[in-house]
């Protein structure tokens, strides 16, 4: 029988041997430890990734604390907390439609130097207009929300999200070095990103998704490689930001899972990972959006694969990919956590697809 872990490690060298990424790591974990961790390529167990917007599920991940602590609910509106956002038809918006996605603001801007303060990002708040009316349909809002969300939590704990981060979930979690907002002295041993391949010609993409060109987001290839700045990273962008390994995403998942040390009310941390709030299909794939309160939930109609898991996990499976190709989820049936990092950002989306369908397979039958 063939040993799942050498085919996931043969896997993940193809593209390392092929000459299209020059590195990535691989960590598997399961009953709270991790099992396997590997550095492919021009990397060590040592280096660390731009986890892009597996970032989420952290921030998320700090709401569901201060919801088992009677300090956030997520049925409360955003104005509640943040007054200064209820402009332009945005006092109906809700905590729980920002982070299922459906708030109506996917493309409001915000960046250097605005998102540098606070006063610079509530200033930029009230400018936002809406796209569309929230509630109505579910479309990702790259950074945006979670900036909204990153601002509620400072304000109702009065600290900083990227120390709480740190302090109430990756340090109990067996992390040890801080994921997001990193010091300038903090970054001597992170994966340079560099953009390989070529994009998908729009015959491809016509056969595989029936369109000839894809929306133009704020998730660009310069936007990604500008992640390689040093002050980037020290800002710890809430919804796309982190800088880990493998092996930090895989653990944070057995934490989620196995929750030994009391980091989340139990009953918060099911609903948040289990109960999907958000089944509108979503607005470029026309699939259903399965998410859950910050994470998406594979599901059972057979399209998980499509939600950015494989297609041999359970329909409980739960995580949140990255741009890039990272991958990060847990599958509460098997146990098993999974993360997968690298620095080579495919510009091809579909072989990019193709390649964290394949690996989250393999590695579901760890």
């Amino acid at each position: 029988m063939t040993d799942p872990i050498e085919t996931l490690r043969t896997r993940a060298q193809q593209e390392i041997d092929s000459g299209l990424l020059p590195s990535c790591q691989i960590a598997i974990a399961r009953a709270g430890h991790i099992e396997h961790f590997e550095a492919f390529g021009e990397a060590t167990v040592d280096t660390r990734y731009a986890v892009f917007s597996a970032t989420k599920a952290f921030v998320a991940s700090l709401a569901w604390i201060l919801i088992g602590e009677n300090q956030l609910s997520p049925d409360h509106l955003v104005t509640d907390y943040v007054p200064e956002f209820g402009t332009n038809g945005k006092d109906c918006i809700t905590v729980e439609q920002v982070m299922l996605h459906t708030s109506g603001f996917p493309h409001a801007p915000l960046a250097p130097p605005d998102w540098n303060t606070r006063e610079g990002r509530v200033n930029r708040f009230g400018k936002w207009k809406l796209n569309w009316e929230p509630g109505t349909s579910s479309e990702y809002h790259a950074t945006s929300g979670h900036w909204v969300l990153a601002e509620i939590i400072d304000r109702v704990t009065g600290g900083d999200y990227r120390d709480l981060v740190e302090e109430r979930i990756t340090r109990p979690a067996g992390i040890e070095r801080r994921v997001l907002g990193l010091d300038a002295a903090d970054q001597e041993d992170i994966a340079e990103l560099v953009n390989v391949g070529e994009p998908a010609t729009p015959d491809e993409l016509e056969e595989a998704l029936g369109v000839r060109e894809l929306p133009v987001t704020e998730v660009t290839p310069e936007a990604l490689i500008a992640l390689n700045s040093p002050e980037m990273r020290t800002v710890g962008i809430p919804g796309g930001g982190g800088v880990m390994r493998a092996s930090d995403l895989a653990l944070f998942y057995q934490a989620i899972l196995h929750n030994r040390d009391g980091i989340w009310d139990p009953e918060v941390l099911r609903d948040a990972t289990s109960r999907v709030r958000n089944e509108l299909p979503d607005k470029w794939t026309g699939v259903s959006a399965n998410r859950g309160l910050g994470v998406v939930i594979a599901g059972d109609d057979g399209l998980g694969f499509m939600r950015g898991f494989g297609k041999t996990s359970s329909a409980r499976t739960f995580g949140h990919n990255g741009a890039g190709g990272q991958i990060a989820w847990a599958d509460p049936e098997s146990g098993i956590s999974f993360a997968y990092t690298t620095n080579g950002l495919d510009e091809h989306v579909l072989r990019q697809e193709r390649r964290g369908i394949a690996l989250s397979s393999i590695a579901a039958l760890a």
